[in-house]
């Protein structure tokens, strides 16, 4: 277990941080850093309890 790369921005992954394996619409497998989820909406931050938490694949609303 080392760092790995986001296929997205392209920085480094550190071993504990969160990130997101998925297989894009072409079959590629991804790598994506949660600012990178963020972006591309696989990811989102909301409220929950007076507490902000970081939600992947939220509902689409």
């Amino acid at each position: 277990m080392g760092n790995l790369e986001c296929d997205g921005c392209h920085q480094l992954i550190p071993h504990a941080e969160r990130y997101l394996i998925i297989e894009e619409a072409d079959g590629t497998i991804v790598n994506l850093c949660v600012a990178c989820c963020l972006e591309k909406g696989y990811a989102r931050y909301q409220e929950d309890k007076r507490e902000r938490v970081l939600t992947f694949f939220p509902e689409q609303g």
